[in-house]
């Protein structure tokens, strides 16, 4: 089959997967094209722009679905339920990707088109809600930052050891509030109220309107 920059960026999706970030290599993505590192080069100049390729992907998937939930929301949608329809977009297209959060939160670093376009839109909904622009793009950040980590806690691998009967009984003993906390809501229910938390603390940096 003939290489191609689409196929190298499924093979590095495939193998960061597998690797994480710091274990990720070129040589491996060959590897498992059954080809030359050398020859990975001619359509990937580098370790670099490969992740770039791959962020770039997962954002702009993510980009695109938070399109469409922004097309769903009635015209008088208010600006949290816009955050809210982005964020979830956001969350439900790079958990489909082992590794999407990292790439998601290194995407910035490396320039990717599609982190920048999720981020310029993020900063358009908070200025047209009314946040001062000196808050704008902490206020963004903040919201990538939040998702980025709910992921990473989603996507992280289970306990080493099983917890028995026994230890979840002690668990209950020794943090009653914590336990109660975990269990009141499922992880949907959880993020979206979280988002409406975030939403809570950047209303109060809206100047009241007249």
């Amino acid at each position: 089959m003939k290489l191609t920059a689409e196929r190298i960026v499924e093979a590095g999706m495939a193998t960061f997967a597998e690797t994480g970030y710091h274990g990720f290599s070129v040589r491996q993505v060959a590897d498992r094209l059954d080809v030359h590192a050398g020859s990975l080069y001619y359509h990937v100049p580098s370790k670099a722009a490969l992740l770039q390729l791959m962020a770039d992907r997962v954002v702009r998937q993510a980009y695109d679905e938070g399109t469409a939930a922004l097309a769903a929301l009635p015209p008088q949608a208010h600006w949290p339920d816009r955050i809210t329809a982005q964020s979830v977009a956001l969350r439900h297209s790079i958990r489909r990707h082992p590794g999407g959060a990292i790439l998601l939160a290194g995407s910035p670093k490396t320039l990717s088109p599609g982190a920048l376009s999720l981020m310029e839109r993020l900063l358009d909904t908070l200025a047209e809600a009314g946040v001062p622009a000196e808050h704008c793009a902490t206020a963004a950040d903040t919201i990538l930052s939040h998702i980025t980590g709910y992921v990473l806690q989603e996507q992280s691998d289970p306990p080493a050891a099983p917890i028995t009967p026994d230890g979840v009984a002690e668990l209950r003993r020794s943090y009653p509030l914590t336990v109660a906390a975990a269990s009141a809501h499922g992880p949907d229910e959880r993020f979206t109220r979280s988002l409406d938390l975030l939403c809570a603390g950047i209303t109060t940096l809206i100047p009241p309107r007249g």
